[in-house]
């Protein structure tokens, strides 16, 4: 974890699919991307921005998650998500 930095970037991208909606995760009735598929979009691409980074056996998971949710993705559309790292406190980090 020495060479981690503010400023690494990742990505993560995806189309959505049926697997992918709030109907099929519970969280709402409508065929478009459900928030926990977003989250798990957000943390691939934190994961990603640390590839290369950690050494063996080191990961990361997310403890907080501020989102804001603010357009439907239907299903077929595709998406991206962006990460970058703002800060580096021991073994906390914030993206």
């Amino acid at each position: 974890m020495d060479d981690l930095a503010p400023g690494l970037t990742g990505g993560s991208e995806m189309t959505v699919t049926e697997a992918d909606t709030a109907a099929r995760w519970g969280s709402g009735l409508v065929p478009v991307l459900g928030t926990p598929a977003l989250v798990g979009l957000m943390e691939g691409a934190a994961v990603k921005t640390l590839a290369g980074h950690l050494t063996t056996g080191q990961t990361s998971v997310g403890g907080r998650i501020d989102l804001r949710h603010l357009a439907p993705t239907p299903v077929g559309m595709h998406v991206q998500a962006r990460a970058e790292l703002l800060e580096v406190e021991g073994r906390r980090l914030v993206f």
